[in-house]
């Protein structure tokens, strides 16, 4: 594995996330949005965010925040692809959309919806159902609760790379490389160049693939607790503690950002491991896009942007 941020020499609070053909970039103040359009230029878009010092009280407490952070970065997330998916459109795309605005929505939330049946299919129940099939699995809890997490993370790992062998899908993973370098190159405090970004490690261990992996972890400790073995039980168990599970998860994921130790490295480095699929090696045009997404996102005081 390589080194990852080894010229860190402080830790951001700028985040982000790959987009179609862009990146989303969110810092204490401020939010940006670059996308490369179909005629070459990138286009720019911010917007006010409160993510400082006087970020509200649940965006800073323990366990509270995880979840909160969780599902605004969802919400965000999903506003802001189906944005940038629409800056790839033609004129004539556009208009078609505009006079079919509500059946386009419609579509949309359609799609999230299935997202999120899909999400809970694969990683809640699927896992659960294949281990109560082997009855020596089911005896004992822990057992139980340890086989259903090597079987989410199996899924996982199986999903993620089968669809990174779709083009769109790997041209977002390059950006998403292209994000990840150009933050390491900022937390290195070199000027934002391409030249500078491209030396930069792509694997950051802030990254949303690590926190999925250690949300996958904590799952399994979680349900250990749980104390029984019956399928749909422990489905609906599962989604009723999986805010629990995220606000945890996200405290681990700030602990391995902000110490280097023999745990913290342990803890990372299965995210790391699962960024060689989920992060590719951007090309020139593609970190220009960061860099143009990540400027508006600096503060002024560097106070402000320390995680």
């Amino acid at each position: 594995m390589s080194k990852t941020n080894s010229n860190e020499k402080f830790k951001s609070k700028i985040g982000g996330q790959a987009l179609i053909e862009g990146i989303m970039m969110l810092g204490p103040t401020t939010g940006a949005m670059a996308c490369r359009l179909p005629d070459g230029t990138i286009d720019l878009e911010t917007w006010e965010e409160n993510n400082g010092k006087k970020a509200p009280w649940y965006k800073k407490t323990p366990i509270v925040r995880g979840c909160v952070n969780f599902f605004l970065s969802m919400k965000k997330g999903y506003k802001y692809m189906m944005k940038s998916a629409e800056k790839q459109m033609t004129e004539e795309e556009l208009a078609e959309e505009e006079n079919s605005s509500a059946f386009f929505n419609i579509c949309m939330t359609i799609g999230m919806v299935l997202g999120i049946v899909l999400a809970l299919f694969l990683f809640m129940w699927l896992p659960k159902f294949l281990v109560g099939i082997i009855k020596p699995l089911t005896v004992n809890r822990i057992v139980r609760s340890a086989s259903e997490g090597i079987v989410k993370i199996v899924i996982f790992v199986a999903y993620m790379a089968l669809t990174s062998l779709m083009k769109d899908i790997r041209r977002q993973f390059e950006y998403h490389g292209a994000e990840h370098k150009t933050i390491a190159c900022h937390e290195a405090e070199l000027p934002l160049t391409v030249e500078n970004i491209r030396k930069q490690s792509r694997f950051h261990k802030r990254c949303g693939t690590s926190f999925i992996f250690i949300v996958l972890i904590v799952s399994i400790f979680v349900m250990c607790l749980v104390p029984f073995t019956e399928t749909l039980k422990r489905v609906i168990t599962s989604i009723i503690l999986l805010p629990f599970i995220v606000g945890i998860s996200y405290e681990f994921i700030r602990l391995a950002g902000n110490h280097d130790n023999a745990f913290t490295r342990i803890l990372s480095a299965p995210g790391l491991a699962m960024q060689r699929i989920t992060t590719r090696e951007p090309d020139d045009s593609q970190i220009e896009v960061a860099i143009t997404a990540m400027k508006p996102c600096i503060p002024q005081d560097k106070e402000e942007d320390k995680w």
